[in-house]
């Protein structure tokens, strides 16, 4: 009797669990970032699709204390030239001019500056759109993160002026 109550009860159990449904864990993706030739400017970036929007969390140090840096998703995720230029253009799949990550009317990979603390730290946390972790034309996967030396203007075409490339690292599906 024992043995057949273990067996009922094991079963029992077994049926709960294949009863259980896990949700699926949203796609994430992320990037490290490492210093282009002559800086010092090292971070991370993780990029998880939350329904139709992409949450980006940046973090960064080595940066200028103080000081606004531009930060953007390019086109190619490659970042072996010393100077980060490798990593081409602004990631723009839809055609749209440079401008404001909270405008419609940008680039896909424009995103928000990086203001850098006293210890030259600085951390972004944002959800947009126009880009998806998942594949597709918007996907963020195989691109690069690069952190630029100047604040972004926001106008300047295509690269709002937001000087040299401090920092690169190609996005991969985690």
């Amino acid at each position: 009797m024992k043995k057949m109550k273990s067996v009922v009860v094991a079963a029992a159990v077994g049926m709960l669990a294949a009863c259980q449904t896990t949700p699926d864990s949203p796609p994430i993706a992320s990037a490290g970032l490492s210093p282009t030739q002559g800086n010092k400017t090292i971070g991370e970036a993780t990029f998880e699709q939350v329904g139709g929007k992409v949450k980006v969390v940046v973090f960064v140090q080595g940066l200028k204390p103080g000081q606004e840096h531009g930060l953007h998703i390019h086109e190619k995720g490659d970042c072996s030239s010393g100077d980060g230029m490798s990593a081409g253009g602004h990631f723009n799949p839809h055609g749209k001019p440079h401008g404001h990550p909270q405008s419609s009317e940008r680039h896909a990979g424009d995103l928000p500056s990086l203001k850098a603390n006293k210890r030259g730290r600085a951390n972004v946390q944002v959800e947009v759109d126009q880009i998806t972790v998942t594949p597709g034309p918007g996907s963020v996967v195989g691109r690069a993160v690069i952190v630029h030396a100047s604040p972004d203007d926001y106008k300047t075409q295509p690269t709002g002026n937001a000087g040299a490339r401090l920092a690169c690292g190609v996005i991969k599906l985690n």
